[in-house]
């Protein structure tokens, strides 16, 4: 049993990396009381005590830091291991915390191919699905049933079904009056969906139920790939289209939304987490002018960038197959095809990026990886 010596807001307590400082407000947070067994909410406020909490001594004991506090009956049992995560990381840890794998053109015969039948039975293979989603921003589902309820019952897998302008499901094919420039022959130009609404979907499902034109192949290209990129080639450009919003729409007859974005998205430590663009849904740019002076040349030079062969993957959707991937990170287009020649028909829908992670840190807890079903699933193929 080790003493620990107190100070006024705080403590340092011996750790494997050495002496680490904690407040005593976020101590007495990190009491496991704090959190019903049952809800697993908090239930504990520390607004309510009298003043801020204080120690009548801390030790450390088995594997925790034990603390006696001044004016609570409150004994807390601080497990070291959380303590040891804060010291390292800064936050607990996440088993969702897995830092994206950068791709290029070279990918697709590399990105996670699992068959609905394992996903719907297989924690392991819905591990390895999630994984891949989270590494990578895309995968295949293959051997998709053909009746009505295939989508939802993968999506469910996941997440709830996230409903956009069109509904909860949209279907890609030729419309008469089509309402986008998805529903139509033409070739859709290197975009991300629906940057109009103020939290645009987190990933899209495209189940792909026929398609016997010519052309039409499917466009893929990792976003964040891109912006790292340009960051390397050019600072400037990727501060300008990092720092500022520009204004997206998504409008017709019955809807008309509206959102300012950037066209790169960082977290807290400059990483990148994402992009939007999307030039048919993109709005007069409302920048001050003089600013346009220098965003517009970088934002043309990143669009350019988009359609480099060496970030590229093209391949062709076929029936049966369902691709899924990280709207926010994964860029997407489509050549034009031939209307008359055949019929081309997916079926799409979203779900939430952080109900993604939720259904990853469960299977984790439960001790499900992925690594198991996918080193099978190679021998096999």
């Amino acid at each position: 049993m080790t003493q620990i010596d107190l100070s006024t807001s705080g403590l340092t307590v011996p750790l494997s990396s050495g002496e680490v400082y904690f407040n005593y407000c976020w101590l007495r947070d990190a009491c496991p009381s704090c959190i019903d067994s049952q809800t697993r909410e908090r239930i504990f406020d520390v607004a309510s005590l009298p003043d801020l909490p204080r120690p009548l001594s801390a030790r450390l004991e088995n594997d925790a830091l034990v603390i006696d506090w001044k004016t609570e009956n409150q004994v807390s049992h601080i497990p070291l291991a959380l303590l040891e995560s804060f010291a390292t990381r800064g936050r607990t840890e996440d088993p969702a915390g897995i830092s994206p794998k950068l791709w290029y053109s070279d990918q697709a015969p590399h990105f996670a191919r699992v068959p609905q039948h394992a996903v719907l039975s297989d924690p392991d293979a819905r591990a390895q699905l999630t994984h891949a989603l989270i590494e990578d921003g895309i995968a295949i589902v293959t051997d998709m049933a053909g009746d009505d309820d295939s989508l939802p019952r993968l999506v469910e897998m996941i997440g709830s079904i996230t409903p956009s302008a069109e509904g909860l499901f949209f279907d890609v094919r030729v419309e008469i009056e089509p309402t986008n420039l998805a529903f139509t022959a033409g070739p859709l130009e290197m975009h991300t969906d629906l940057p109009g609404e103020e939290a645009a979907p987190g990933v899209q499902f495209l189940h792909c139920i026929e398609n016997t034109v010519e052309g039409g192949l499917s466009l893929f290209l990792d976003g964040a790939a891109v912006a790292e990129a340009l960051r390397e080639e050019d600072p400037e450009s990727f501060r300008l289209l990092a720092d500022n919003k520009i204004p997206f729409f998504y409008r017709h007859d019955n809807w008309d939304y509206r959102a300012h974005q950037r066209v790169i998205e960082t977290d807290a430590d400059g990483r990148v987490t994402g992009v939007t663009i999307s030039q048919h849904l993109q709005d007069a740019m409302d920048l001050p002018q003089d600013l346009l002076d220098s965003y517009y040349p970088a934002f043309i030079k990143f669009l350019k960038m988009m359609q480099e062969d060496r970030f590229l993957v093209r391949f062709r959707s076929e029936a049966g197959n369902c691709v899924i991937f990280d709207n926010h990170r994964i860029v997407h287009g489509r050549e034009g095809y031939v209307a008359d020649s055949g019929k081309r028909h997916l079926r799409g829908c979203y779900t939430d990026r952080g109900a993604l992670r939720s259904t990853y840190r469960v299977l984790a807890k439960q001790g499900y990886s992925g690594r198991t079903f996918s080193e099978a699933s190679r021998q096999s193929a």
